[in-house]
């Protein structure tokens, strides 16, 4: 017993393991850990991050996040920022790049690579303390410390680091893990994120003193986080799509490491982990990606859904993963989410015989800012994509940082950044300066998700949003019409007349090569793959501006903005927006009046509209309808109805091809 109290007076780095590994010399340590048959995990890799370029750069001492690139002094000072953004310092601590460089020497044996993780790794060692910066880095560190670790002594084949750097790296990680557990962020995805960190290494060194409690401590908090953090539909409480598929990401890791290990979890947490996935399979584009609502940037996470589908033999999820190449196509063409406030409209799976990159595909958000600080002012938002892209974009996120002559955060945060109505000029919520940064300041709209309806060859949703900013309400209504093109009805309701302007943001490649015209046969927009077509209205005025999109962070590209603007009380906008693969389709728009009890309705009390089209595929006549008011006995073209919608598609003899309505309609005449 004195002889161990001497060793670890004599050495206090082994007051990290637990006995009898605290008895081992550091090059028996070594040995042991890479020796070890009975733990067994993986390595996540951001490949982002990862680049060979990037990588070899780090060699050199060139860091490069969020594409600001810093040459920095071999003796470098980790606690100091080159860059205004504080994103770029943390990405530094974060160390993805340490599982890169592990990846690159097990590739190549190269040992510049492994030399430069272990000088990184000893210098962040030496020189910070535990506590800088939040929670959440110490807890992505941790993560990517141990996924490195798996290259350089797991599965390496001879000893290739110093036996003394080893034993500082298990000093500090007990160190770090020990400091999560006494200072984990409150909730949500950071909380997931940290929980994931102390449960990931409890499990591949459970000879770290203080292991198996940190084991059952993260079992614990994981599953009230999951409770807590996803709602009933399964979407992430903070409402972005993107740091969803972050926390799907780490609970899907969670999962596969505690099968690997034979560790029990509770039972509730896979019926939660396949809720999640449910939003992760609908929310992908035909393309791949997802649209980047809310804080998020559009990547690519069908990955997760290859995961979803090993761990619970799901033949959709790998469908969808594969783009129609393996599994079952999903039951469910469209999909809402109730507790969200989300919905997907989708023309079908690629399992009709057309190509699945060609579907049409639209994301509706009638959602809620969500927990935390990302929401964006983007009520009644959209975003569509058709024939292997996204042709309307939600801009993103572009950056956090708020310094500079313009304010990048607060602009593509704002309604105006969005696909929807802004009105007077003003966020749907008050947003303004507080302190050193802008924050919300208001309370968010009232909102409403009042019907959403998904049935063969024709779907109908239908929103509200009303502000505290303006005395307006806006209501949105969407037709998606025999799987091929949408009616958007936007409905303004006020006392006093208001500016409205609503606006369409384009894909990058409609820069210089959209194009309007207004004439007598309505407002058109001409954009590659869309048509954007309104009927003419007196007040209705059509402009293209100049906008941004960003489809990753730190990254603005830019891209024309549609605006229709009117000043006025009660107004409806109308807009056809019909996406084509390669010839424009030839398309008329007609306004169709509208009577009740014999009177003509005003257009803001009801809208009507005739789409006659010449495609490939055939010659149509579309006849759609929208009430706006309560009550029926609506009368428009030789038809009476009491739906609140209806849609008839005709050929050019006259035959009816397709109807759909909510309720009895009588043909007459």
């Amino acid at each position: 017993m004195s002889a161990v109290l001497n060793t670890l007076n004599s050495d206090p780095r082994l007051l990290a393991l637990a006995k009898p590994y605290c008895d081992m010399s550091p090059a028996e340590l070594l040995a042991y850990f890479q020796n070890r048959p009975h733990v067994r995990y993986f390595s996540v890799i951001d490949e982002e991050q990862n680049t060979l370029e990037k990588l070899d750069g780090i060699l050199r001492n060139r860091f490069e996040f969020n594409h600001e690139p810093y040459q920095l002094d071999d003796d470098f000072d980790w606690l100091s920022n080159p860059s205004s953004d504080v994103e770029w310092l943390i990405l530094l601590h974060k160390f993805y790049y340490a599982v890169g460089l592990g990846r690159r020497f097990q590739q190549t044996g190269d040992t510049r690579y492994r030399d430069k993780w272990q000088a990184l790794s000893r210098s962040w060692i030496d020189r910070v303390p535990v506590d800088f910066l939040s929670s959440d880095v110490t807890g992505r560190r941790v993560q990517n410390w141990i996924f490195a670790y798996r290259y350089f002594v797991s599965e390496a084949a001879e000893p290739a680091i110093d036996a003394e750097f080893h034993l500082d790296f298990l000093a500090s990680l007990q160190q770090q893990v020990a400091y999560l557990c006494n200072n984990l962020t409150s909730a949500r995805n950071h909380r997931t994120l940290e929980l994931y960190a102390i449960f990931l290494a409890a499990v591949v060194f459970p000879e770290l003193r203080g292991a198996d409690e940190c084991l059952s401590f993260s079992i614990d908090e994981l599953q009230r986080n999951l409770q807590t953090d996803l709602l009933a539909d399964g979407v992430h409480c903070e409402l972005s799509t993107d740091y969803h598929h972050i926390v799907l990401r780490n609970f899907l890791g969670i999962r596969r490491l505690a099968m690997l290990n034979n560790i029990e979890l509770p039972a509730d947490m896979d019926a939660a982990i396949k809720k999640a996935l449910s939003f992760c399979l609908h929310t992908h584009k035909p393309d791949g990606l997802i649209p980047a609502i809310s804080d998020g940037d559009s990547a690519n996470f069908l990955d997760l859904l290859r995961q979803g589908h090993e761990l619970y033999d799901d033949p959709a999820m790998l469908y969808v993963a594969t783009a129609g190449k393996k599994g079952q196509a999903p039951a469910e063409r469209s999909k809402t989410f109730a507790a969200s406030g989300y919905s997907i409209l989708r023309s079908g799976w690629g399992e009709q015989g057309e190509a699945y990159q060609d579907e049409r595909y639209l994301f509706f958000d009638c959602a809620p800012l969500g927990a935390g600080n990302h929401g964006h002012l983007d009520l009644l938002n959209i975003e569509m994509a058709a024939y292997g892209r996204s042709l309307i974009v939600d801009p993103g996120r572009y950056t956090y940082d708020e310094s500079g002559d313009t304010n990048w955060r607060v602009l593509f945060r704002g309604t105006g950044y969005h696909n929807t109505v802004q009105i007077d000029g003003k966020d749907q919520t008050r947003y303004a300066p507080h302190i050193r940064k802008y924050k919300i300041q208001g309370p968010e709209p009232v909102r409403e998700f009042k019907c959403a309806l998904h049935w063969p060859g024709f779907d109908y949703l239908h929103g509200i949003a009303a502000s505290h900013e303006y005395p307006v309400i806006h209501e949105r209504k969407i037709l998606f019409v025999a799987g091929e093109y949408w009616l958007i009805c936007d409905v303004l309701r006020a006392e006093q007349a208001h500016n409205y302007e609503l606006r369409f943001h384009l894909d990058t490649l409609a820069e210089q090569r959209a194009s309007t015209q207004v004439d007598a046969a309505g407002l058109r927009v001409d954009s590659p793959n869309l048509i954007i077509l309104q009927a003419p209205q007196p007040a209705t005025q059509l402009t293209l501006e100049p906008g941004f999109v960003s489809p990753s962070y730190g990254i603005k590209q830019p891209a024309p903005v549609v605006k229709f603007s009117a000043h006025a009380a009660n107004y409806c906008f109308l807009t056809v927006l019909f996406p084509y693969q390669s010839t424009p389709p030839q398309l008329t728009l007609k306004r169709l009046p509208v009577s009740l009890d014999g009177d003509v309705l005003e257009d803001h009390l009801t809208s009507a509209l005739s789409i006659h089209s010449s495609q490939p595929h055939g010659e149509f006549c579309d006849e759609l309808f929208i009430a706006h008011g309560s009550g029926g006995g609506y009368t428009f073209a030789d038809l009476k109805t009491d739906s609140p919608f209806l849609f008839r598609r005709k050929d050019q003899s006259g035959r009816v091809l397709a109807w759909h309505a909510e309720a009895t309609a009588v043909e007459h005449g």
